[in-house]
């Protein structure tokens, strides 16, 4: 009976070990064939991309030559800002963008794995969905680009009129020595087409202006990046976003700043420590928009020891109408310094607020901190107060809008004589006896200063050089000249 149970035992065993054996190569030859199967896709993925991973063997030995023949292509028009349209490098064709091949979703889901995990199932595919426009693809907007299209956003439009240069390589997301004199817009294409060619990316090498606003803010895109720096051209694009309810986030300077934490996202009513955001925000406000504008800048206050504008040489001056050069007076013609990283944050910022914004992750809104009405309303009823104790009247040239203007952009809510700031604190003032009631002769104040200078200068005899030392004289010009300056305008 032992042998017998014995017996029995050995078959169990035997017959034990033959399914586990069995199971063990079933399951290894699934893994096998999976692999295998992954394997082979992606082969097949990589030489569908080919093209455009590895150029061909004569572009790769003229980008490795000298400054002459740096920039391996041959341009057979040029458009009429100058910038070459049609280019013969193997990796940037027509092709590139019409092969949109059925892409595996395998392969797909796999790479967008981490942004499903964090928006959710519906959250991504909001994000697929989407189509977003971006104006300027420097050293902000090539960061925005290139991580919308990391994290599988469905179809971009990228619009910039400049080429790579040297200069730009220390802050570009994707540019290359090999890069430099080629479109900006055609370059990004280029390299993202290696990391997701089923992305559909639209590379228009053109200015953005007034006429060609129509044409390049087509098809409703869900939002709209304004990467600009030219002041000119920004205040259009943000003007022409507003008026027609195209949502638009827009980056302002990152020049001279290097501080990471100072960098915030709020409206552009209430940015701050940024010339950029200033003389945007004056443009805008002159057009009767002072909100519901999105924007980027840093908070980080300038000081002796901080980068700052260049000089400007003689000779730029000798060429006259310097202060026509730029968003500041000389600030065009002088050269920005820049730390290479923080337009890369700017654009990691924005691409960030755009996909939480789309994929409708909680993400708490900003609160719109310095568009006090009735702030300004009650300095406005204040002035009109003074008018009617000097002249008997209490008709002004000036509305709410334009106390706004003066108290934010022009005064930058201090007081000219003691520097302080401070809503219930602050009031507007005439200035010179003999001069009007407009704003190249209101200044800012407190309300005591505001009393004594009513007596003394408005309803007395003294002169203001006998009453304020020349600090005060000297900013008030001041700011009496960038006024001017903005009023052009109006």
């Amino acid at each position: 009976m032992p042998l017998l149970s014995l017996g029995n035992y050995s078959s169990f065993l035997m017959i034990s070990l033959l399914v586990v054996g069995t199971s063990a190569l079933s399951v290894t030859g699934t893994l096998a064939y999976q692999a295998y199967d992954r394997e082979q896709k992606l082969k097949k993925l990589k030489e569908s991309l080919e093209p455009t991973i590895n150029p061909s063997p004569s572009i790769s030995r003229q980008s490795s030559q000298s400054n002459e023949s740096l920039g391996p292509i041959k341009v057979s028009h040029l458009n009429r800002y100058g910038a070459p349209e049609v280019h013969s490098m193997a990796n940037i064709t027509e092709e590139s963008t019409e092969n949109m091949e059925k892409w595996d979703p395998t392969l797909i889901d796999e790479q967008l794995a981490r942004n499903r995990a964090f928006l959710g199932e519906k959250g991504l595919q909001k994000v697929r969905n989407a189509f977003v426009v971006v104006v300027g693809c420097g050293g902000v907007g090539s960061w925005v680009i290139t991580m919308l299209v990391r994290s599988g956003i469905g179809k971009v439009r990228i619009i910039d009129f400049d080429q790579v240069t040297l200069s730009s390589l220390n802050r570009h997301a994707s540019a290359t020595l090999a890069d430099v004199g080629t479109p900006k817009a055609l370059s990004l294409r280029n390299y993202l087409k290696t990391i997701a060619p089923w992305v559909e990316i639209d590379a228009r090498v053109e200015l953005w202006n007034n006429e060609s606003a129509e044409e390049l803010l087509s098809d409703s895109p869900t939002i709209v990046v304004d990467a600009i720096d030219n002041i000119d051209t920004k205040v259009d694009l943000l003007t022409y976003c507003h008026s027609h309810k195209l949502p638009v986030i827009s980056a302002m300077g990152a020049a001279c700043k290097a501080d990471p934490t100072r960098i915030q996202i709020d409206d552009i009513s209430g940015s701050a420590e940024d010339p950029l955001a200033r003389a945007t925000r004056r443009r805008l406000r002159l057009r009767g928009i002072v909100s519901n504008i999105t924007v980027v800048f840093s908070s980080e206050k300038p000081g002796p020891d901080k980068a700052a504008l260049l000089p400007l040489d003689e000779d730029i001056y000798q060429q006259g109408k310097v202060e026509e050069l730029g968003v500041l007076q000389d600030f065009r013609a002088r050269i920005l310094p820049v730390l290479g990283t923080m337009p890369g944050i700017f654009g990691l910022a924005i691409a960030t607020f755009i996909l939480t914004k789309i994929g409708e992750y909680p993400v708490e809104e900003y609160i719109v901190g310095r568009n006090r009405v009735k702030t300004y309303d009650s300095v406005l009823h204040q002035l009109a107060g003074q008018k009617m104790r000097l002249e008997g009247s209490q008709k002004l040239p000036i509305d709410v809008n334009d106390v706004g203007y003066l108290v934010e952009e022009v005064f930058r809510g201090r007081s000219v004589v003691s520097r302080e700031s401070g809503g219930n604190r602050i009031a507007l003032t005439k200035w010179l006896k003999t001069g009007g009631w407009t704003c190249d002769n209101l200044v800012l104040m407190t309300r005591e200063e505001v009393k004594k200078h009513e007596q003394r200068v408005l309803k007395g005899n003294e002169n203001i050089e006998d009453i304020y030392p020349p600090s005060v004289l000297d900013l008030v010009r001041k700011r009496f000249d960038e006024e001017k300056a903005y009023s052009k305008y109006r």
